[in-house]
């Protein structure tokens, strides 16, 4: 029988990469990858690949399946990241919409993609091996056993690299944004694997950005906005969807339709307009994905930690209202640019 798959453990947001910290037992860094969270169980016949979610992955890999029953030594439990390279070598990066893709309820589309974006594995933690459960162990032993068991494996399987370094932590934070990573992970070396605990710590890059507002959705409840969609302006003028914002509170929700209320497009006879926004692949087939339509004359400041094909990776956060800023000034110019990094590179 497969090893029980626990709930992942997950980390807490912090402004920058911690110092190391003798009194607590200290500090393992390593990249933050940016993919879907797999939690690996191979018992020597079955391979599962769990989510942070519900749902189950391992349909939708079969080219990953096959890796692990194939490479993996012995049974094991693995934590780690499913992601997918794109691009020539020395110059690829992992590509989130091609990840996305992989989701999908077709067999036959399932294995055709297996096949024209492959994934790969990225292993930083290991829960089990063979009938002994490391999950207490420190995170110091469980990632020596992860490199006796795993590092020596072949693609598509890797092992995440680490440093005791703060200095080389910050210096991968601004490095591997450029291959499509978006962080770097910070572990402290005593602690036992904590399913659910966010005990681990992120840092991802802080940005801001002047966007538009260019429409907004009603919130699940159907009372208020529940996220407001925004956009910025590309060379040719052309307004473009780059996102959405969202986390208010009730009361804020129900006080955004008033206040956006001037900014409504209707038609001829006064009804509101309306778009029909793109639905994720992990939404509910009946979800509302229909939008209020707002002319674009209102200008906010968002916080965002990274771009992906000129769309805001994650939702972004409302920082404040920019009635200063004339709409048209809002352009894909003003965001950072980052500079290249080959994944395989950061897998050395």
């Amino acid at each position: 029988m497969p090893y029980e798959i626990p709930a992942p453990m997950l980390a807490k947001s912090v402004p920058e990469v911690p110092e190391q910290d003798a009194a607590t037992g200290g500090f393992s860094y390593e990249p933050k990858w940016d993919g879907f969270r797999g939690l690996v169980s191979w018992d020597g016949e079955t391979v599962e690949i769990g989510s942070r979610g519900a749902k189950p992955l391992t349909r939708y890999f079969p080219e990953l399946v096959e890796a692990f029953s194939r490479l993996l030594p012995e049974p094991c439990l693995l934590d780690g990241e499913v992601v997918v390279p794109r691009g020539e070598p020395g110059s690829q990066r992992l590509d989130w919409d091609s990840l996305t893709q992989r989701i999908h309820p077709a067999a036959s589309r399932v294995t055709m993609l297996s096949e024209t974006t492959p994934a790969m594995f990225i292993a930083f933690d290991l829960l089990a091996r063979g009938d002994r459960d490391l999950q207490s162990e420190p995170f110091e032993e469980r990632r020596a056993q992860l490199v006796e068991l795993v590092a020596g494996l072949p693609h598509p399987i890797h092992v995440t690299r680490t440093t005791r370094d703060a200095a080389i932590a910050r210096r991968w934070l601004n490095e591997f944004e450029g291959a499509g990573l978006d962080g770097v992970i910070a572990k402290p070396l005593a602690q036992p694997y904590a399913p659910n605990k966010r005990t681990m710590f992120k840092i991802k890059h802080a940005r801001t950005a002047d966007v538009v507002a260019i429409g907004y959705r009603i919130h699940k409840s159907g009372r208020g906005v529940g996220s407001l969609l925004v956009g910025l302006y590309d060379d040719g003028g052309t307004l473009r969807n780059v996102g959405a914002v969202s986390a208010w509170s009730d009361k804020r929700r129900l006080e955004l339709v008033d206040e956006l209320a001037p900014l409504v497009e209707t038609d001829e006879s006064g009804a509101a307009l309306t778009g029909e926004g793109e639905k994720s692949r992990f939404s509910a087939a009946d979800r509302d994905s229909s939008f209020v339509r707002l002319r674009p004359e209102r200008v906010l400041e968002v916080r965002y930690d990274q771009l992906e094909k000129n769309r805001f990776r994650h939702t972004v956060q409302f920082a404040r209202w920019r009635p200063d800023r004339d709409p048209a000034s809002c352009r894909f110019d003003q965001l950072e640019a980052v500079s290249a990094y080959d994944v395989g590179a950061v897998l050395e």
